[in-house]
């Protein structure tokens, strides 16, 4: 399935009932099994971009649309930065929670319940609740949970930049490792450079309010392995390129912060 996001405009009426230009003119697409990350500066629209993607906000105007061989709706699995999981419910009912709302029966949601907690390395705490969890295992529910209705698209807005270093570092490595096994189509937003770098096949830079696309870069570099010493002078020339697009941007939106 392919995602085409066309001539897409966003205004916000602010406190002072001023309208405020959010996005301008985007225009993109995610191509089956491309992962593709948006970055820039704070103020961008990056999130924005992603909930309208995502149909959780609409388009002033503009569209986005979904190309497909068949005339199914589109499953859509979202990350949250904030990790919604539910405190109520174990590790396998948030998991399963999604299936369960789709009235999939009781054996399935064991079956692929079980497989995605296999699958981002929580097996044995699928009886532990939220608070039992740590930041990046309780990451790791959410993920198991987006991917547990098995979406045609999967939309990440900064969900790991909540954690430590450290173990962003092992989630950037797991969720590379995931992507391997399911080949999902992704659209990952983030304000790293260098998080951006080690996962995108495409960067999408965006511009400060209102928020343009300045440039796509394919990153042309292996999907695994980008960290490896033989890539490092490519990687930090990615990394030097999206910087000098956004450097004067995020000087300016310091001054205001």
């Amino acid at each position: 399935m392919r995602v085409v996001v066309e001539n897409v405009e966003k205004t916000f009426v602010d406190s002072k009932k001023n309208e405020v230009l959010a996005l301008e003119d985007i225009n993109f697409s995610i191509e089956k099994e491309e992962f593709v990350v948006l970055v820039g500066p704070s103020g961008c629209g990056k999130s924005t971009l992603l909930n309208i993607v995502g149909g959780l906000l609409s388009p002033t105007k503009g569209q986005v649309y979904f190309e497909s061989s068949n005339d199914k709706d589109p499953t859509l699995g979202i990350v949250f930065q904030e990790i919604a999981l539910f405190p109520w419910r174990s590790v396998f009912e948030n998991v399963t929670f999604g299936l369960e709302e789709r009235g999939v029966s009781k054996k399935e949601r064991a079956e692929k319940g079980k497989h995605y907690i296999e699958m981002v390395g929580l097996t044995g705490f699928e009886a532990a609740y939220p608070k039992q969890l740590s930041g990046g295992m309780k990451q790791r529910a959410g993920i198991a949970r987006a991917l547990a209705v098995e979406p045609d698209l999967l939309l990440m807005d900064e969900p790991f930049s909540a954690l430590d270093a450290q173990t962003r570092t092992i989630m950037q490595e797991e969720l590379l490792t995931i992507w391997n096994r399911t080949r999902l189509s992704t659209l990952y937003v983030t304000h790293n450079i260098q998080e951006a770098v080690y996962l995108a096949d495409r960067v999408i830079v965006l511009s400060r309010h209102p928020g343009h696309i300045k440039k796509i870069i394919p990153i042309e570099l292996p999907k695994i392995g980008r960290d490896q010493e033989k890539y490092r002078s490519q990687f930090e020339r990615y990394s030097n390129e999206i910087w000098e697009l956004i450097r004067h941007d995020a000087e300016e939106a310091l001054k205001e912060a």
